[in-house]
C-alpha cells in the first residue's frame, strides 16, 4: 500500500509540474540542467523503481502493448502530460518482459557491452541522426520530455533509454546485484549526459554508454563473481 500510495504521489507531481511548468521561473541552461538532473529524473525514474515488482508479473507484453495503444490515442488527442507518463509505464513493462528472455547474467553483461556502440552509431551518423535532424516530430513522439521550467521546451530520453534503463535495473534485481546503487548510478547516467550536451553544446549525446557503465560499475565485482559461477556451472554440465 505504501509503495503505490507513493508511486501515485510522484505522478500526480510529475503531471502538476508538466501542466505548469511553462510559467514557472526562467533560469540558465545550467540552472535547468541541475534541476532536470536533480528533481526531474530522479522522480521520473523512481516510478520505475515502484513498477520492480511487476517485473516477474504474467502479461507484462500485453500490459505494455495496451499503454503503447494508450500513449497514442493520447498522442492523437493532445494530451500530452497522460502521454508522457503512460509512455513511460509502457515501456518499463516492455522492457521488464524483455529481461525474461535473457537466462544468466552474461547475456545482460553482453548487452551493456555492445549497446553502447550501436547508440553511439545512431546518434551520430545514423537512424536517430536522422529522424533528430529532419522528423523532429517522430522523435518527440518517440521520447520522453523533461520540460524546462519557464519555457515551453524540454529534454528528451529516447524510448530505447527508458527501455534498458528498465533492463538494467530489473536485471539488477532479478540476479541480487546492489539494486538500489544501480537505480542511483543509471539515473545518475541521464543527468551526466544532459549536462555533457549541454557543455559541448550538442543537440544531444547518446545516452546509452553511460548508463552502461552505471549497470556495470557497481556491480562490478558481483557479475564478475556470478559469470564465474555460471562458467563453472556450464562446465560442469553433463554433456548431450
Amino acid at each position: 500500500m505504501g509503495r503505490a500510495a507513493a508511486l501515485l504521489a510522484i505522478v500526480v507531481a510529475l503531471a502538476a509540474y508538466d501542466s505548469l511548468h511553462a510559467r514557472l521561473w526562467n533560469a540558465s541552461d545550467w540552472g535547468d540542467v541541475a534541476f532536470i538532473a536533480v528533481v526531474l529524473i530522479p522522480l521520473s525514474f523512481s516510478i520505475i523503481w515502484f513498477l520492480l515488482p511487476l517485473r516477474t508479473a504474467r502479461g507484462l507484453l500485453p500490459a505494455g502493448a495496451a499503454l503503447g495503444v494508450l500513449t497514442y490515442a493520447l498522442h492523437v488527442a493532445g494530451w500530452h502530460t497522460p502521454e508522457n507518463l503512460v509512455k513511460l509505464c509502457a515501456v518499463a513493462l516492455i522492457g521488464f518482459w524483455f529481461l525474461g528472455y535473457f537466462e544468466t547474467a552474461a547475456w545482460v553483461v553482453l548487452v551493456a557491452l555492445i549497446i553502447p556502440w550501436v547508440d553511439a552509431y545512431s546518434v551520430w551518423r545514423g537512424p536517430t541522426k536522422v529522424i533528430v535532424t529532419h522528423h523532429e516530430h517522430v522523435f518527440t513522439a518517440l521520447s520522453y520530455a523533461f520540460p524546462i521550467p519557464g519555457e515551453h521546451t524540454a529534454a528528451n530520453l529516447g524510448v530505447p533509454d527508458l527501455l534498458f534503463f528498465s533492463l538494467f535495473l530489473g536485471a539488477a534485481a532479478r540476479f541480487r546485484l546492489r539494486t538500489g546503487w544501480t537505480w542511483v548510478a543509471l539515473t545518475l547516467s541521464f543527468g551526466v549526459t544532459i549536462a555533457a550536451a549541454v557543455a559541448f553544446k550538442l543537440a544531444g549525446l547518446p545516452a546509452l554508454p553511460l548508463l552502461s557503465l552505471g549497470f556495470l560499475l557497481p556491480n562490478a565485482d558481483l557479475l564478475w563473481t556470478r559469470l564465474r559461477a555460471e562458467r563453472a556451472a556450464a562446465d560442469d554440465a553433463p554433456g548431450p
